[in-house]
C-alpha cells in the first residue's frame, strides 16, 4: 500500500467522515476502555446524534475497523497490479508491505488500533468476520494465478498463511515498540515464499 493507504491489515489517515469518527473511537477506546466506552461518549465527542454515527457504521466493533470496505479494495488493486511474472508468494509479500505503510505521523494511532484488534476480547471475535473477507481477497488472487477457484483448498490455505504471517508481524510490533513493521512483514514473507522447510534446523 501507499502512503495514502494505511489502517489494520491497511487504513488511511482520518480524511473522511468515516475515518474521524474511527479516529475518535479509537482514543476513547484506548484511554477509557474499550467497554467502559459507549456508543453515545463516541457520538458526543464526535459532535454527532447517535442515529448519525450509526449512518455510517453499523455498530460499536465496527467502529475500530475504520473504512474497511475501502481497505480492501485496495488490496484487491495492489495485487491486481502485480505483473505476471512475479511469484505468487512474492506478489502476496509485496502486497503484505505495501498495504500496511503507515505514515509516520499516523503510527501511534495504528498502533493503538491494532491493539484493540488484537487485545479486544469482543473485537477479537469480531475480527474473524472482517478477516474472512481480506482473505478472500487473497484467496481469489491465488486462484487466479493457479487456475482454481477461490474456494478450493490451495487457494483457502494461502489466504490463511498470509494472514497468519501479518497478524504475526502485528503481534511482534506490538510487543516491541522498536521493532520495525515493514521489516516484520518482509521476514514472515521469506518463509510466505521458502516455506517451513527451507529453514535451517536448531
Amino acid at each position: 500500500m501507499t502512503a495514502s493507504r494505511t489502517g489494520p491489515l491497511g487504513g488511511r489517515p482520518a480524511a473522511t467522515t468515516r475515518g474521524r469518527l474511527s479516529a475518535v473511537a479509537i482514543e476513547l477506546f484506548t484511554t477509557q476502555g474499550f467497554d467502559e466506552t459507549s456508543v453515545d461518549d463516541i457520538a458526543a465527542a464526535a459532535g454527532i446524534a447517535r442515529r448519525t454515527l450509526f449512518r455510517y457504521y453499523p455498530s460499536k466493533n465496527s467502529l475500530a475497523w475504520g473504512e474497511f470496505d475501502e481497505h480492501l479494495r485496495g488490496l484487491h488493486s495492489l495485487l491486481a497490479e502485480t505483473p505476471d511474472d512475479v511469484q505468487l508468494g512474492e506478489s502476496l509479500t509485496r502486497a503484505l508491505v505495501q498495504f500496511n505503510e503507515v505514515p509516520e505521523e499516523m503510527i501511534e494511532q495504528h498502533r493503538s488500533r491494532m491493539a484493540l484488534l488484537l487485545g479486544v476480547p469482543a473485537l477479537q471475535a469480531h475480527s474473524m468476520i472482517m478477516y474472512a473477507d481480506w482473505r478472500q481477497v487473497i484467496a481469489e488472487h491465488s486462484a487466479a494465478r493457479l487456475g482454481l477457484q477461490a474456494g478450493d483448498h490451495l487457494p483457502q490455505t494461502i489466504a490463511w498463511m498470509t494472514l497468519g504471517t501479518a497478524l504475526a508481524a502485528y503481534d511482534q510490533w506490538l510487543l516491541d515498540p522498536a521493532s520495525d513493521l515493514t521489516e516484520l512483514l518482509q521476514s514472515g514473507g521469506r518463509t510466505l515464499v521458502d516455506g517451513v522447510g527451507s529453514l535451517a534446523a536448531h
